[in-house]
């Protein structure tokens, strides 16, 4: 079975802000416009599965997990999955992260439309959340020759304390 499209269970494209993403490999492409998603056709031949990981750097005192282990995609047609953070002290932290897909290749068809990478996320004493990332293979995955043999994708995200007004570096832009 496929994974729920995210277009069923959330209504329109045009609510979601599109992610800042680098189109370097192993990172994300870069966004599309909401006409040029509507306007994709999937490859209903081509099953992904798409598993997610969840990791956090020592700087950071949460817990923060993957609500499904993996859910099945295929090239062109958008998918919701969920994390959930928690701040299980009694201070506020707040948190940001970065991510990575796996393999290395497959990063330049993988796109987010929402996501909390490279954004503050502040959790106050206790608090939990669920963040979404909203996302899509592009068509073309399934065209290029050295995806072929790829029928798995990994979602890595990793999250960091952060200061107040501290900010990532984006991958590629120094």
């Amino acid at each position: 079975p496929l994974g729920a499209t995210a277009a069923g269970r959330r209504g329109s494209l045009t609510a979601f802000p599109f992610c800042q993403t680098t189109g370097l490999g192993g990172t994300t492409g870069a966004g599309h416009s909401s006409e040029q998603i509507e306007s994709m056709e999937p490859v209903r031949d081509r099953v992904i599965r798409v598993t997610f990981n969840a990791d956090v750097h020592s700087s950071i005192q949460w817990n923060f997990k993957p609500q499904q282990s993996e859910i099945y995609v295929v090239p062109g047609e958008t998918a919701l999955a969920f994390y959930k953070a928690k701040n299980p002290t009694d201070k506020p932290i707040i948190g940001i992260s970065t991510y990575n897909v796996i393999p290395f290749e497959a990063g330049q068809y993988f796109n987010k439309i929402q996501c909390f990478c490279f954004e503050e996320q502040r959790l106050n004493p206790q608090e939990e959340v669920d963040m979404p990332v909203f996302f899509y293979i592009d068509p073309e995955f399934a065209e290029d020759p050295k995806m072929a043999k790829v029928d798995l994708i990994t979602l890595s995200y990793t999250f960091f304390e952060a200061k107040e007004g501290q900010k990532l570096a984006l991958p590629g832009y120094q």
